[in-house]
């Protein structure tokens, strides 16, 4: 294990030229990153995951019942042993010949049958109520987070030249208000790494999770290698924009829907000036040019510059997404529905297929079944994001 764990982290790979972990190693004059300082990203990402859970029972869930959220989840279907069967053990999805075979079985019209599965998979999706509870704990993190980095960079000089990132490399001293930033913000991230997994699922979790992973891996290396004065820049950068995302999710939850417009226009603006304007002509620009003049050369140097690129990659596939949202609300006067929306409305292929026979009496109560709400707006990142 000694052995592999020093091929790992060889010098030579890690570090510029010159530069040494005994260089990185903390005295008695100053204070450098060490790499066991992250292990207390574990406990501190359990404790935030507890604060969520606290925060939503007893702070976000009055607040949306104040604020008349629904409550309910979507229309729950007609209990049904043999449709049931089918749904918990064969397919959430039947395909054109089952639906026929169903249809004949239960003297249901196809149709109907599509009507029921549909129902009975919304059943499973979250409330509006939970995705609410959800949206405002991310925003009060965002919110918190945000104005402490900005209140911390803001008293920096590499917020106002980014080139003093790399001044005095690899001497710069840890302060303790950078520490603090660093393991919160990847505590944080380490708790929807895992979270993710129970939260509301979106049709972009593979995306996201990407993102997770990619930003996780980038607070962790420019922590060990004491790159972390841009790596504060980056998370101030793409805090800000979530921020006005889940805001925008509230309002739509709480149905107010002219502020919600506003909101998720003023966020289509911030994430597309800061994703596709900022983060490349500030950050990538230092990280691409300014740290190789200042530091030369080194392996590590093109891992984190391509990490960053797959950043902007996903900047560009979710500004695409916002861009066409944001048109839609420009030419129909509304924002649309979140592409990546987790309650399905009826389907286009349901209005295709002709009605076999008359529904039978007993699904009457069923009613027609539209989208319960949408899941919110679409996110980054959020930004991470949320990064």
């Amino acid at each position: 294990m000694a052995g592999i764990l020093a091929w790992f982290w060889n010098e030579r790979f890690w570090l510029p030229h010159n530069v040494t972990w005994a260089d990185l190693q903390s005295t008695e004059e100053a204070a450098f990153p060490q790499a066991e300082d992250l292990y207390l990203a574990f406990p501190l990402a359990f404790c935030i995951f507890m604060i969520r859970l606290l925060f939503e029972r007893f702070i976000a869930k009055p607040c949306a019942l104040g604020l008349k959220v629904q409550a309910n989840g979507p229309q729950k279907a007609q209990p049904n042993a043999i449709l049931e069967k089918v749904f918990t053990a064969i397919t959430k999805h039947p395909d054109e010949k089952r639906l026929e075979g169903l249809s004949k079985q239960l003297d249901w019209d196809v149709r109907s049958i599509q009507r029921w599965f549909r129902q009975r998979r919304n059943q499973e999706k979250p409330s509006t109520l939970r995705k609410f509870c959800e949206s405002m704990w991310r925003f009060t993190f965002y919110l918190y987070i945000f104005t402490y980095g900005v209140r911390f960079l803001k008293k920096t000089p590499w917020l106002w030249n980014t080139r003093q990132c790399w001044s005095g490399y690899p001497y710069q001293p840890l302060m303790p208000d950078l520490h603090y930033y660093y393991i919160v913000e990847l505590s944080f991230y380490w708790s929807l790494m895992f979270s993710q997994f129970i939260d509301v699922k979106r049709k972009d979790f593979g995306i996201m999770f990407t993102h997770h992973i990619v930003t996780v891996t980038l607070i962790t290396f420019s922590y060990v290698t004491n790159l972390t004065r841009v790596g504060t820049l980056i998370l101030c950068l793409h805090d800000a924009a979530d921020i006005v995302l889940e805001a925008a999710k509230m309002a739509n939850y709480c149905k107010c829907q002219k502020l919600s417009d506003l909101l998720f226009l003023t966020f289509a603006v911030v994430f597309i000036v800061s994703r596709l304007g900022i983060y490349p002509l500030w950050i990538l620009n230092t990280t691409l040019f300014e740290l190789y003049e200042a530091l030369g050369n080194f392996p590590a140097l093109w891992v984190f510059n391509v990490l960053l690129m797959v950043l902007q990659i996903l900047h560009c596939f979710w500004s695409y997404l916002i861009i066409k949202a944001a048109y839609k609300a420009i030419s129909k006067g509304k924002v649309a529905k979140d592409a990546r929306s987790d309650v399905e409305s009826s389907s286009d292929e349901e209005e295709t297929v002709p009605r076999s026979k008359a529904p039978h009496s007993t699904v009457a109560t069923n009613g027609t079944s539209g989208a319960n709400g949408t899941n919110g707006y679409l996110t980054g990142a959020t930004s991470s994001e949320e990064h």
